[in-house]
Parts: structure tokens; C-alpha cells; sequence
């Protein structure tokens, strides 16, 4: 049977991968599924918040700390759907767990479009709902703006 690569993986496969390194609270290992100019979008993100980070670093400075303020337990519900552009998929998931800081559950759905060339992501749009920024203790990004990083909704590089 021959063995699956990441630059072999499809891209459903890997996201499947970067998932299970989030619950492993992997971060340096989910970072280095992204390629060196992989572009993160929020597009619902609230004014204040990042819209747009490009590049392996920016996006590495974003998620360092998530640990610390969401603990993920599960993904009890994804859906990855195929499109017509072969690299391209779009995922229907929930995430669960709880808010470090206040101990509360954490229960989040979320719609992402990815893009994945040679193994890496190269583009992530992920609508997520901004409301969930109301909880105690997840407000972790508020003040952090990033080399590669936009609230304005363009790229800042």
C-alpha cells in the first residue's frame, strides 16, 4: 500500500490532519502545514480584530497562543465538500470545549474555504461567528496586530 505524503495528501485529508493537531494542541505543527505566503482571511471579523494575515509568520504570531484561552476537546461534526477547483474545499464544522479563563463551554460552528498546493495551505477563509468574541475569556487578540496582519480588511504587506 503506498504511503501518503503531505505533499500527496488531498486536501481534505490534510485538513483532517490540521484538526487533529489542533486537539493535540500541536500549534508548531499545525503552522507547518501552511506555506511560507498562505494567506488567513476572517471576513466577518469586528473592527479591531485582524480581517486578513499573510504569510507563515503572521498567522504563526496569531494562533500562539490559543492554548492558552480555547481548549478543544472535539470536532463532533465536519463536513468537507469537494469543489470544481481540485485543491479548493469548503468545510462545514463544529468545535467544542471550553473557555480556559472562565472555564465555560465552548461550542462553535464555523464555514472554512481552503486552498491547499504542493501539501501546505495556501489560502484560508474562515467565517467564523464574531458574536462568540461576547464570551469571557476569549478576547485573546484584541490589542495583537501582527506583522502581515489587517483589521482593515486588506493586506497590510
Amino acid at each position: 500500500m503506498p504511503v501518503t505524503t503531505r505533499a500527496t495528501a488531498s486536501p481534505a485529508d490534510l485538513y483532517r490532519h490540521s484538526l487533529r493537531l489542533l486537539l493535540d494542541k500541536d500549534i508548531p505543527g499545525w503552522i507547518g502545514l501552511w506555506a511560507e505566503d498562505g494567506v488567513m482571511e476572517f471576513p466577518f471579523a469586528p473592527p479591531g480584530r485582524p480581517r486578513r494575515l499573510t504569510g507563515r509568520d503572521a498567522i504563526a504570531a496569531y494562533m500562539r497562543h490559543y492554548p492558552d484561552h480555547i481548549d478543544l476537546h472535539d470536532f463532533p461534526e465536519v463536513r468537507i465538500h469537494q469543489t470544481t477547483e481540485p485543491d479548493t474545499i469548503v468545510v462545514e464544522m463544529r468545535g467544542v470545549g471550553r473557555i480556559v479563563e472562565s472555564g465555560d463551554p465552548y461550542d462553535m460552528t464555523y464555514i472554512a474555504v481552503v486552498t491547499v498546493r504542493d501539501g501546505r495551505f495556501t489560502s484560508y477563509r474562515d467565517y467564523w461567528n464574531p458574536l462568540a468574541l461576547q464570551a469571557p475569556g476569549l478576547d485573546f487578540n484584541r490589542s495583537v496586530q501582527t506583522p502581515g496582519s489587517d483589521s482593515r480588511g486588506s493586506d497590510a504587506r
